[in-house]
Formats: structure tokens, C-alpha cells, sequence
């Protein structure tokens, strides 16, 4: 497993969890289409959200997912409620799915890293076609 794809997963997940959290919409999705187009294929995906609407988490996602990254789930929605992080720790669910979070992506990591080790190499990416609906 190496430092920089942990770093890569860890600032995409923090940036996207700071900024997601009651953040100007234009600003996260800059920020996020801006990590999503950097690393593509070259790391993976893990939005988390300390915010009530659960869109905020699926559009963090988006990103991801367009950007031909693997994702990383956990149990449920990866989310946290309360203002402070005295708040947080007491959303037992919340604390429970970021713990889950934080496996998994430990484990899609090291998968990572086998996959590179025997030579499995990226997915092909095909050039992008875009549709044009005004014809």
C-alpha cells in the first residue's frame, strides 16, 4: 500500500467532507470535480458528510463515479450529525459507519496494491464520447 494513494484517498475524503458539510454548492462542486479529474484511475473515492441532507453525499459521490474511480461504502449513508466533535461522537450509527468506512477503504487499498503487485493492470479507459442532444 502506498503513502501517496493512502494521502490521495484520505485529502479527497476530508476536502470533500469539510467543504460538502453546508458549503457554497458552486465551491464543492469545483473542489470536487477538481480532486475527482486528478486522480482519476490513479486512486479511489470516499465521500463522507458531517450534514442532514443525504444529497449532499450522493452528489459528492457523482464525482467518483464519473471520474471512473472505485468507490468505497460503508453501512449506510456516510454521514455524522452534530456541531461540534463532541456532538459527533455522540452519533453512535455515524461514528459506526465512518469506522466501517475507514476498513474498507484499508481493505480497497491493499487490493489495490496486490492487483499492481501481479501485474493486474488498470482497467482501459475509452475515449469519452459525448452525446450531443441538440441535433
Amino acid at each position: 500500500m502506498s503513502l501517496k494513494h493512502i494521502l490521495s484517498a484520505l485529502i479527497c475524503m476530508l476536502a470533500l467532507t469539510v467543504f460538502g458539510a453546508g458549503a457554497d454548492k458552486a465551491a464543492v462542486q469545483i473542489l470536487a470535480g477538481e480532486i475527482a479529474g486528478c486522480l482519476k484511475m490513479k486512486s479511489f473515492g470516499a465521500a463522507a458528510v458531517a450534514a442532514k441532507p443525504a444529497a449532499a453525499f450522493d452528489q459528492l459521490n457523482k464525482y467518483f463515479t464519473i471520474s471512473s474511480m472505485p468507490v468505497a461504502s460503508s453501512t449506510y449513508w456516510n454521514q455524522v450529525h452534530g456541531n461540534t466533535p463532541e456532538e459527533v461522537k455522540q452519533d453512535l450509527e455515524g461514528m459506526q459507519n465512518m469506522r466501517a468506512i475507514g476498513r474498507n477503504m484499508a481493505w480497497l487499498l491493499k487490493c489495490i496494491e496486490a492487483g499492481k503487485a501481479a501485474g493486474i493492470p488498470l482497467p482501459e479507459r475509452e475515449e469519452k464520447i459525448r452525446t450531443n442532444y441538440i441535433r
